[in-house]
C-alpha cells in the first residue's frame, strides 16, 4: 500500500526518506512541493532526480480529502464538505475580513463530548482524522482560493474550531500544527493559530511543552454546576484544574492571555449575575472574552440571546478591564457559523438515530 506524505510532518518525513536511503535536503525540498506549492504530482516536482520521482510514484501519494462541496455565503464566508471516507465528511470554513483570512479546521468526525448546545456533538462520534485529513483541510481550501505558489497570504490565521475536539485527536492534530508552523509547508505564526479546547487539562499540559500555539477555552458558564450540564466534560476537569492549567499554559503560550469562548443562550448563562461570577472565576488569568451569540440548529432546546443582552453582558466584562469582543455571526445562511457545523458522520456512539446521507448524494 502506498504512503500518503501528507500523514508526516517535517521531522516524520525525514525519517521515512531515511529508510529509502534517501537524504534529509530530500525531504525538504517535497514538502515545499506538497505545501508551499500545493503540488500533488511528483512528476510536477522538476528540481527532484527523475529516479527519485519513480521512486516515489512507486511507493508514496500526496493525497489530500476529497472536496465534496464548496458553498460560499452572502457575506463571503466559504464553508467546503471534505470526505473522510466510510460515509463521514467533515467541514471547514473559511472566513475572508479586511486585515486576515481565517480558515476553520476539523480534527475529528463528529465529537465524543457531546457539548449540549453544540451541532457537532449532537451528530454522535465515528473517529480521528489524520494528519493528512487535517492539513488536507488547509491544502484543499489554498487550492480553491488560488493561495497555491507559497508567497500568498490568503489564508494568515488558522482556528481548529471546526468539528470534533483537537486535543482529544492530541497527536494528529500536533502534527499538522507543526506542518503549519514550518516554513518549509506553510509557515504560519505561532500566534496566528489558534486550538480550541473544551478543556482537556492533561492534553493542555502537554501542548504548552510540545507546541505551543495560542489557546482558546470554551468555557461558555460561569460555575461547575452548569458547566457540567452545558460541556460535560468540566465533570472530569473541573473549572478550579482548568483555570490552573491556563495558567501554566501561559507560560510558553505565543500570545500573553488566553481566549475564553462565551456561547450566549437567553436565560441559560446570560445574566448580570453569571458575568459577575465570570469575573471572579478568571480574576488570576489574563485573558479576553470572546461572547458568541448561540447559533440555532435544528431540535435546539437553547434560544440566542437577544443583542440587548449580549451588550450588556460585555458591557459589565469590559468595566472590569476584560478586552471582550462579540463574534460577527458569519456563514449562517450556509450553516457555516459557530456552532452549527455538523458534517456527515457515521456515529459509533449510538447518540443519533437518523440515516445518514451517502456521500454520493452529497455530491448531486
Amino acid at each position: 500500500m502506498s504512503v500518503n506524505l501528507l500523514d508526516f510532518d517535517a521531522a516524520g518525513l525525514t525519517a521515512w526518506f531515511a529508510e529509502q536511503g534517501e537524504k534529509p535536503f530530500r525531504a525538504k525540498q517535497v514538502l515545499r512541493w506538497m505545501h508551499r506549492a500545493g503540488v500533488a504530482d511528483f512528476d510536477a516536482m522538476t528540481d527532484i532526480a527523475k529516479s527519485l520521482r519513480d521512486k516515489l510514484k512507486a511507493k508514496a501519494v500526496v493525497a489530500p480529502p476529497a472536496l465534496v462541496s464548496d458553498k460560499l455565503s452572502d457575506d463571503g464566508t466559504r464553508k467546503f464538505l471534505v470526505d473522510v471516507g466510510n460515509g463521514n465528511a467533515v467541514e471547514t470554513v473559511f472566513i475572508p475580513e479586511d486585515d486576515r483570512g481565517t480558515l476553520c479546521i476539523s480534527t475529528q468526525a463528529g465529537c465524543a463530548l457531546d457539548c449540549a448546545f453544540c451541532s457537532t456533538g449532537k451528530q454522535g462520534f465515528n473517529r480521528n482524522l489524520t494528519v493528512a485529513e487535517i492539513i488536507g483541510q488547509l491544502w484543499q481550501a489554498n487550492q480553491a482560493l488560488g493561495a497555491v505558489h507559497g508567497d500568498e497570504r490568503v489564508i494568515s490565521n488558522v482556528v481548529m474550531m471546526g468539528m470534533g475536539e483537537p486535543l482529544a485527536n492530541y497527536d494528529n492534530t500536533v502534527a499538522a500544527l507543526r506542518l503549519m508552523l514550518d516554513d518549509n509547508a506553510y509557515g504560519l505564526s505561532r500566534r496566528r493559530v489558534t486550538v480550541s479546547t473544551s478543556g482537556l487539562v492533561p492534553a493542555i499540559d502537554r501542548l504548552r511543552e510540545d507546541c505551543p500555539v495560542a489557546l482558546a477555552v470554551s468555557l461558555h458558564a460561569p460555575n461547575d454546576s452548569l458547566r457540567d450540564e452545558l460541556v460535560p466534560i468540566n465533570q472530569k476537569y473541573p473549572l478550579k484544574e482548568l483555570m490552573a492549567a491556563c495558567l501554566r499554559y501561559l507560560e510558553k503560550a505565543p500570545r500573553d492571555f488566553i481566549t475564553f469562548e462565551y456561547t450566549m443562550m437567553a436565560g441559560i448563562n446570560d445574566s448580570d449575575a453569571h458575568a459577575r461570577e465570570l469575573l471572579a472565576l478568571v480574576r488570576d488569568v489574563p485573558c479576553k472574552f470572546n461572547l458568541i451569540p448561540f447559533n440555532p440548529f435544528p431540535g435546539s432546546p437553547f434560544r440566542r440571546s437577544p443583542a440587548e443582552r449580549v451588550r450588556r453582558f460585555g458591557e459589565i466584562l469590559i468595566q472590569a478591564g476584560i478586552v471582550t469582543t462579540t463574534r460577527k455571526t458569519r456563514g449562517d445562511d450556509i450553516d457555516a457559523a459557530c456552532g452549527q457545523l455538523a458534517g456527515q458522520v457515521k456515529d459509533k456512539t449510538r447518540r443519533t438515530a437518523g440515516a445518514v446521507i451517502p456521500i454520493q448524494e452529497l455530491r448531486t
